[in-house]
């Protein structure tokens, strides 16, 4: 008998897995989504210039690859409309619940299945819960003082106000990561005035974007092997040029190159330059990739601020040495809770053990899916399963594949549950490989938690975890 399974997100990895047990005929699955719609990131940052920074013909499943992209790098609506069109072909709708917030989930020990809790007090009895939330949900707002008493409007990148008209303001963006790169060309063409205020400077090299007109298209449509051609030159080459500059391989000096003669063909005012020029290697921190950020911080309506933030005042944002820039909205480009992985759900497992209490050094998972005394628990994006290089679908689907192979396992042999051996085999495998990268050099990115530890991030290429997840290895695992 089929398992009844739990699926908490309607993102990327959430739908990835309910698709696949359509496709395997599984049909007792319910999908629980917080938001009213489904979508994920994709959803949530609807900021002006949302778009992402893999090529349009990876960023798709590969057993649903788009053809009708109209850029080579997909924007925001592109992709959530992608999304909608494989919850509609799947059926996806009837399993799917809107505005459900699960807040707990707990194993019954009494009964081996799961009890989960929806906002409301409902409670549901599952089989096994897959995670799909992901690491990039919860926005991250800075703790500045005084930040309640701004008399403006505020609000954080993912939580874009459109009511709100920027046109003749005068706007603060604070942060000048992935997101601020976007949003800044198109809020300094319509201000009167905006400050930039950056920590640090990123790394950023040119985006190779373009149209794909309506012959590129068609071709595209009505040649599906020119697709998957095209889908797997641009894997090959992320792969094989991207990911070893990541780990002191022989494209680093190639990108460092790559990103300077940017920098300095884009800013010619030597003191900017010396601004956005970054001290510590290129890809510990996450490299963005635009053509409009540095023209955009030359504009005579922009200026680019790097002394610290002070406070925040009801009229503006003082920073050190007393100075305060007038300011009637602020947004924050200052991205996520990406180390605090399924907060704020309670889940507890075996024992009465707590997910948070387990974590509370850093969340940690076997293969970045399955954690010790937690049976029949899967997570999808878990922790050290984020690329810096390649398309996190290939990851997603990776793990979908090992979860579908799990569940014959557990359904004839009770409930699974990774074994404390082979979650520490597992994480002296994933140091060693960790300290091999650039992530562990001295630089705070949204890899790494308070303490530094690297959470985050896969340290290999896309292929190698495809390979190791390819099958679960029962002798890894106890049943019953």
């Amino acid at each position: 008998m089929a398992p009844s399974v739990a699926i908490i997100g309607a993102g990327f990895g959430g739908l990835c897995m309910a698709i696949q047990l359509e496709k395997a005929g599984i049909t007792d699955y319910t999908i629980f989504e917080r938001a009213d719609r489904l979508g994920g990131t994709w959803r949530d940052n609807t900021y002006p210039g949302a778009a992402c920074d893999v090529p349009s013909h990876l960023y798709s499943y590969s057993f649903e690859q788009a053809y009708d992209w109209t850029r080579r790098y997909p924007c925001q609506p592109e992709i959530l409309a992608y999304l909608d069109r494989c919850a509609g072909k799947y059926g996806l709708h009837a399993r799917l619940r809107l505005g459900a917030e699960v807040t707990a989930a707990v194993f019954d020990e009494a009964v081996n299945r799961w009890r989960l809790t929806v906002a409301g007090g409902e409670e549901r009895l599952f089989d096994v819960v897959v995670s799909g939330v992901g690491q990039l949900n919860r926005p991250r707002l800075p703790d500045i003082p005084g930040l309640s008493t701004f008399a403006g409007t505020s609000f954080h990148s993912a939580r874009w106000n459109h009511a709100h008209d920027l046109a003749g303001r005068r706007v603060a963006v604070v942060g000048n990561g992935s997101s601020a790169a976007q949003i800044i060309p198109r809020v300094a063409a319509v201000v009167a005035h905006l400050d930039v205020y950056q920590r640090t400077p990123s790394w950023v090299i040119p985006k190779p974007d373009g149209e794909y007109g309506p012959r590129e298209r068609l071709a595209f449509r009505r040649l599906p092997l020119l697709r998957s051609a095209n889908r797997q030159r641009v894997y090959r080459f992320i792969e094989g040029v991207v990911y070893p500059a990541l780990v002191d391989g022989w494209s680093r000096p190639l990108m460092i190159k790559r990103a300077e003669e940017h920098l300095r063909r884009q800013v010619r005012d030597p003191g900017l330059r010396a601004k956005l020029t970054p001290a510590y290697p290129i890809g510990c921190k996450r490299i963005v990739l635009d053509n409009d950020f540095y023209p955009a911080l030359t504009r005579d309506n922009v200026e680019l601020v790097t002394d610290p933030i002070v406070r925040v005042t009801p009229e503006g944002i003082e920073t050190r040495g007393g100075t305060l820039r007038a300011a009637d909205t602020i947004v924050f480009a200052t991205g996520f809770h990406s180390t605090d992985f399924l907060a704020p759900i309670e889940i507890v497992g075996r024992g009465g053990r707590d997910l948070r209490e387990v974590w509370k050094d850093g969340a940690e998972a076997y293969l970045g899916v399955a954690v010790p005394a937690f049976p029949n628990l899967f997570l999808l994006y878990g922790p050290n399963t984020n690329l810096g290089h390649n398309s996190i679908i290939l990851m997603i689907e990776s793990q979908v594949r090992y979860i579908m192979g799990c569940l014959p396992l557990l359904a004839a042999r009770g409930p699974m549950e990774v074994r404390r051996p082979a979650m520490d085999a597992w994480r002296r495998a994933l140091d060693q490989a960790l300290a091999r990268t650039v992530w562990r050099e001295d630089c705070d990115s949204w890899y790494k938690n308070a303490a530094g530890r690297v959470t985050n991030n896969w340290p290999g290429p896309a292929s190698m975890y495809r390979r190791i997840t390819r099958a679960p290895r029962p002798d890894s695992y106890t049943f019953g």
